[in-house]
């Protein structure tokens, strides 16, 4: 809970921090990394880097995070906290390294605001980064025990299958001949590749086989990058990465899992890559015997660029009461639709869970059309690939 001297401070002060928040967090990544140019090289995305993605995930976070402590001051905002540690534990990130972020924010902060931080001030927004700091810190030390093994683990690629033009899955199983551990349907892990140039690039893919088998699955799309630089990692995996190759794996984290009784009806919608979890999803409630419904929702450009179909439909086929939908720009078979995907017409149940994942539009639409047919917020469930500018916003 923030202290009430630090509550009236940051109200006063949120508007012009605010309003400065997209410059602090310019200036921060360029202290930081020039302090520290090894974590450009070896752990943040240098993509998301140059798009400014990850600049404005931060700038969000952070506001809300204050927001929240005002709006709610007996509340710690779990949704975002969870969110945001499951990539950090992905990713390795240790607590010492909190205060490396905290002497580059509050310098960049200094600079931006100037002779407006006066020492009233800078203890208030002080408090706020420690408190989210210290918080994230505890759930990532709880994810990290869980896990068992924290490091990342080296993993040989047995099998890759082109799933369509841009779209490859990858199996592997552990280089050390240990046993393969269980993860939650819907989760990710983060995979490490040393680039040309050196550079020891972390991206996170979800799992997109059946949880329990003897090897871990995940597909990746070739990221075109068009107006934005091309993704370094699924271009590296999909120009160099083949059977006998070996390939470092985080153990899997990520909060978007099916939390649903046997009875319960469960919406899964995706477009593009976001089939991946959903697919593991559909495998899941398949093996475990679900018995509510299961609605099928996909958009994808064509049949052919719709990655996973196979197993979407088996999967869902092995379910007693599933219905599917799938949506096309061009080229839809009998049987299917043409267009965006759109609810209007597909049946959702009272009480329905649902989960999403793809592009953020298509989840803004889609999360809308589901709480005007009744879904409650609390049970509309995503996951955003790369970083999280949705939960940024609020």
């Amino acid at each position: 809970m923030l202290s009430e001297q630090s509550a009236a401070t940051v109200r006063a002060t949120l508007p012009a921090v605010g309003a400065a928040i997209g410059e602090i967090t310019e200036r921060f990544y360029a202290r930081l990394f020039a302090a520290h140019p090894e974590l450009l090289r070896d752990l943040f995305n240098r993509g998301n880097q140059a798009s400014g993605a990850q600049k404005q995930a931060l700038a969000g976070s952070i506001a809300a995070f204050a927001t929240h402590l005002l709006n709610h001051p007996d509340q710690r905002p779990d949704a975002m906290l969870g969110r945001i540690a499951h990539k950090h534990a992905s990713l390795g990130v240790a607590p010492e390294q909190y205060a490396v972020v905290h002497e580059h924010l509050f310098a960049a902060i200094a600079e931006v605001l100037g002779e407006a931080v006066t020492p009233e001030v800078a203890a208030a927004w002080d408090e706020v980064y420690w408190l989210m700091a210290n918080a994230l810190v505890a759930v990532e030390k709880r994810l990290y025990e869980e896990s068992g093994a924290p490091g990342p683990r080296e993993w040989e690629v047995v099998e890759r299958v082109e799933e369509t033009t841009d779209v490859a899955t990858f199996r592997l199983r552990p280089a050390d001949g240990g046993p393969v551990t269980g993860f939650r349907a819907g989760q990710y892990v983060s995979v490490r590749v040393t680039l040309p140039d050196g550079a020891r690039q972390t991206r996170q893919y979800s799992l997109s086989g059946a949880p329990g088998e003897s090897v871990r699955q995940f597909s990746v799309k070739r990221v075109h990058g068009g107006t934005t630089p091309d993704g370094e990692v699924s271009n590296h995996l999909h120009a160099r990465v083949r059977a006998g190759d070996v390939l470092e794996l985080s153990e899997p984290y990520g909060d978007l899992v099916v939390d649903a009784g046997p009875d319960t009806a469960v919406l899964l919608a995706s477009a593009g890559i976001g089939v991946t979890p959903m697919v593991a999803m559909l495998a899941d409630l398949s093996a475990t015997g679900h018995r509510g419904p299961v609605t099928v929702v996909h958009g994808d450009r064509s049949p052919a660029d719709h990655a996973l179909r196979t197993d979407h439909e088996t999967y869902a086929g092995k379910l007693p009461d599933a219905a599917v939908h799938f949506f096309y720009e061009r080229d839809a078979e009998p049987g299917h639709r043409t267009g965006l995907v759109d609810l209007t017409g597909i049946a959702v149940r009272p009480g329905t869970r649902a989960y999403l994942c793809g592009p953020l539009p298509f989840m803004r639409a889609v999360r809308a059309q589901l709480i005007e047919k009744g879904v409650a917020p609390a049970d509309v469930h995503y996951e955003v690939f790369g970083p999280d500018l949705w939960l940024a916003q609020g």
